[in-house]
């Protein structure tokens, strides 16, 4: 067997190895982007709730006047959780980091200010937020990329 008898035989394995190492590569920077791209969510929602009393995140109930002052702040907490429900129904987010985010607004709506919020802005938004309301009315269990 001559070196170009010796090349065609290895040809199709280097080739194969190579297409391997594009889709491993393809694979990562896809896994990566997602990465950042559900880190980038996870900073606006620090941003969000930087923005809420203390004692709303501690699960006390605010008074009216501070529940009113911040009635924007929340709204904007809402909207996130709703396009987090959205990116996960599209499959732009993880089933690990969903079960994790799912978890942590069920968590916060079991919270006075969060609840008493949501009544007020879920009453007065219409059919806004429609993924959220879904969410809420299957009790957080569902995975929305399944719906």
């Amino acid at each position: 067997m001559d070196f170009s008898d010796w090349l065609k035989e290895i040809a199709p394995m280097v080739t194969a190895l190579g297409v391997s190492i594009g889709v491993l590569q393809l694979w990562n920077t896809k896994r990566q982007a997602v990465t950042l791209f559900e880190d980038a969510l996870a900073k606006e929602y620090r941003e969000i709730t930087g923005k809420l009393p203390t004692a709303a995140l501690l699960g006390e109930l605010l008074p009216a006047e501070l529940m009113q002052a911040h009635l924007p702040d929340f709204y904007r907490y809402f909207d996130l959780s709703n396009n987090q429900i959205f990116l996960r129904q599209m499959g732009r987010i993880s089933k690990r980091t969903w079960v994790f985010w799912v978890d942590g607004i069920q968590t916060n709506f079991a919270r006075p200010a969060f609840a008493k919020s949501w009544e007020d802005i879920g009453r007065r938004s219409n059919k806004d937020f429609s993924e959220l309301r879904r969410l809420i009315a299957e009790d957080f269990k569902s995975d929305p990329k399944q719906w």
